[in-house]
């Protein structure tokens, strides 16, 4: 067994169409937008580019970062215990998902180092300026360790180096769930924003990780196999099942967070209470009732348990729904924290300040798409064969 990576070994000729190049360019465009937003928002400042104000300094793209990120921790983890514990069902999915998992932090970081003023300020700080009771500087120092870590497991897993990969890969998983729990920290230890402030909400991460993770990867694999115009194998599809089993515990599992979340919520202080209505039945309540809930807990969970998991088709159009719901949980998260004045009831403040997303910062979601996006496909043209049932370890 050759130890050599060689990409002509692991290259899917099957995925070299004319279809999936005019994806790839597709999906180089959306990042394309995405940089031009970037760029137009440090010629003209931030403060105009974006619609955040000083009383929300958080916008959709600390939401955008956070869906990303905790994509990418839920498939590092998936990954690494389909690895860990051979011979489970999961396992022809690990591979996958470690790539996956890169290129969903990426996409984080591309979205989070255009949405900064000064992003070059951020690995300077980072290594020359550590602050160890910073919560973000944690989370950087996580994420970044992290990826360093998957990219060795990969390209471990690339030469069939497949024990070291292992390790590499809890290495990975360990960073990775520490990240995670310290982004929703930077959330939770704020004593000036209410809603937030708790222990829940680390937690609450890492229990949407696993759902959003197990939701990408069922989606992933769906789309290769329509790349590919091929059947689907046994073990593959039995993959996709356990995978769709973890969503549909998830499914359950955050909305019963999500309940309590509510009813401490309206227990609670008159901050917390306001901010709950403003998702019940303020100006969130779309987002929340009809994106959140009703699209991406609801139906996706009705939808698995009809077809019992044994439809492809439905498992990946519950995972789609599912990553939709994540996307506006996220968003609901980031604005329903900053909705109520701090100072309400001084200087004629408004029960609930106004934000509506800018053109620019649309396209900064739309460039965290397109590296998504680029990056699955691109996985799929070069290292398809790896991906294969008979590549796993």
């Amino acid at each position: 067994m050759t130890k050599n990576f060689s990409l002509t070994a692991t290259a899917e000729p099957r995925i070299a169409t004319p279809l999936v190049n005019k994806l790839m360019l597709l999906m180089a465009g959306f990042i394309l937008i995405g940089v031009a937003g970037g760029i137009y928002a440090q010629a003209i400042g931030h403060h105009h580019a974006f619609a955040n104000t000083r009383d929300m300094p958080w916008g959709m793209l600390i939401g955008t970062y956070a869906f990303f990120a905790i994509i990418s921790t839920g498939l590092c983890l998936l990954a690494a215990i389909s690895h860990i514990f051979g011979g489970n069902k999961l396992a022809p999915l690990g591979n996958r998902m470690v790539w996956l998992s890169i290129v969903a932090i990426m996409g984080a970081f591309t979205v989070i180092g255009l949405e900064i003023e000064n992003p070059w300020r951020m690995p300077i700080g980072n290594i020359f300026f550590p602050n160890l009771t910073s919560n973000i500087w944690w989370m950087g120092t996580l994420y970044g360790m992290a990826v360093g870590f998957m990219f060795v497991e990969f390209y471990l897993i690339l030469t069939k180096k497949y024990s070291a990969a292992i390790v590499l890969g809890v290495m990975g998983a360990v960073a990775e769930a520490s990240a995670n729990s310290n982004l929703g920290a930077v959330f939770a230890s704020l004593g000036s924003r209410p809603f937030w402030y708790g222990s829940q909400l680390p937690i609450f991460f890492l229990g949407c990780a696993f759902l959003s993770g197990a939701a990408a990867i069922i989606i992933f694999t769906h789309y290769a196999n329509v790349l590919r115009r091929t059947e689907m194998d046994k073990t593959t599809f039995e993959g996709m099942q356990t995978a769709g089993k973890i969503m549909a515990l998830m499914l359950f599992l955050v909305s019963i967070a999500t309940s309590w979340k509510f009813i401490n919520a309206l227990c609670g202080s008159e901050e917390t209470i306001l901010a709950a209505q403003a998702l019940l039945n303020g100006p969130l309540a779309i987002n929340f009732w009809i994106f959140e809930i009703t699209i991406g807990l609801v139906l996706p969970f009705a939808l698995l348990m009809i077809t019992r998991m044994r439809s492809v088709q439905a498992m990946s159009t519950a995972a789609l729904m599912v990553l939709v719901g994540q996307f506006f949980s996220r968003f609901d998260l980031v604005a329903a924290g900053q909705i109520v004045p701090i100072y309400r009831g001084f200087d004629d403040l408004p029960t609930y300040l106004s934000y509506m997303p800018s053109a620019a910062e649309f396209s900064l979601v739309i460039g965290g798409i397109g590296v998504l996006g680029l990056g699955f496909l691109l996985g799929e043209r070069f290292f398809g064969k790896a991906f294969e049932t008979n590549g796993h370890h």
